[in-house]
């Protein structure tokens, strides 16, 4: 079996969340894509954020009716920082085998993997996909850091990189959704219409408690 990790805060989750997991389910072939929200992300400050139980069940909501999409709610119940490396781990040791485990991350976050706790371990536990977005304005694969990938170890082969364990690191280009999770927020501060940005379920949920 083949599984995504997407993890992430989805404060709140939108269709630009959802069409990437999508067109990446579909590229790699997964058969399963588990959406991860974190209780407490260390690289994003806590205050912009809606409480864990209130961005889980939106991320239940809206991946309803998805087969392929799953939710985890393993680091919102776990006390203390949200680290990916203890997910993958938790994952590795329950998922039935075999299984392949794929870490699903955007572009922006693969800029920062270096500063992630334990990310040398990380690269050596699962493959690694980089959802990138499909502009017409900056065709191509991005720009890789050589540097970066020396550190880790990986190496070039035809359309991905390798590591020595094996594991790969992956490219792959999404649709270009110019939509973001902090301009919901201040659409929203602004009292405008968050229609059409993001599933109908989650436009009366924000409503109905009120939420940033």
């Amino acid at each position: 079996m083949r599984v995504g990790l997407f993890g992430g805060s989805f404060n709140p989750i939108h269709f630009g969340h959802l069409r990437a997991a999508e067109e990446v389910r579909e590229a790699l072939e997964l058969d399963l894509v588990y959406f991860i929200p974190a209780a407490s992300p260390p690289h994003k400050p806590e205050g912009d954020l809606a409480p864990a139980e209130h961005r889980l069940t939106m991320v239940r909501l809206a991946t309803k009716g998805n087969r392929h999409f799953m939710v985890s709610d393993i680091e919102v119940r776990r006390t203390g920082r949200s680290y990916t490396i203890e997910t993958v781990r938790f994952f590795l040791a329950t998922l039935r085998k075999p299984c392949t485990l794929y870490l699903m991350m955007g572009l922006d976050q693969f800029l920062e993997f270096e500063t992630w706790r334990e990310a040398d371990e990380l690269v050596k536990l699962t493959n690694i996909v980089v959802h990138t977005r499909l502009n017409e304005s900056e065709p191509g694969p991005p720009k890789i850091s050589v540097a970066a990938l020396d550190r880790f170890g990986y190496t070039r082969s035809d359309d991905h990189y390798v590591h020595p364990s094996q594991n790969t690191l992956s490219f792959v280009q999404t649709t270009f959704l110019p939509i973001s999770a902090t301009g919901i927020r201040r659409k929203l501060q602004r009292g405008e219409s968050i229609n059409y940005l993001v599933p109908g379920d989650i436009v009366d949920y924000v409503k109905r408690h009120a939420l940033y």
